[in-house]
């Protein structure tokens, strides 16, 4: 990547290309966990969510945090730390038909994506925050509300 694209991915809050290298890397690792039944990092459960991309159409597999929620949903926030929402969000809401969830050791299951508004979204945000205090301090660092999306088995 040029100097001035390298800058204007740090203006626009994107990670910049050493962090983009850790971060597949880190990526391709959880997935070959999570595919091995061992979906659990940090204290927290991961799945791998299915999504496309939403300019090229092609595939995406993204490692995600999730919690139990009622009717065995799943909930998953949209942190990623930086000032912008990251592409796995832009991409499951750009096409919700697309999306698909894998649980540790399970093949991938269809799912529809529900963006949580108002008191939901709240008292999702607090039990998610009740369970992993992390997900509050990252929220205070940063200029924007991390959305929290409800993934419901079709």
């Amino acid at each position: 990547m040029a100097g001035n694209q390298q800058a204007k991915a740090r203006e626009s809050g994107g990670p910049g290309a050493v962090s983009r290298w850790m971060q597949r890397t880190m990526n391709a690792r959880m997935m070959r966990k999570v595919r091995r039944g061992r979906g659990r990092f940090m204290g927290m459960d991961v799945l791998i969510l299915h999504t496309a991309g939403r300019r090229s159409g092609r595939p995406r597999e993204t490692p995600v945090s999730w919690f139990p929620d009622e009717d065995g949903a799943r909930l998953v926030v949209a942190s990623g730390g930086g000032s912008r929402d990251p592409d796995w969000y832009a991409n499951l809401m750009a096409g919700p038909e697309h999306a698909a969830i894998e649980l540790p050791g399970e093949d991938a299951v269809p799912v529809t994506p529900y963006r949580l508004e108002g008191a939901d979204r709240d008292d999702a945000w607090e039990r998610i925050t009740a369970a992993q205090p992390r997900y509050a301090k990252y929220q205070s660092k940063s200029d924007r509300r991390y959305p929290v999306v409800r993934l419901i088995r079709r």
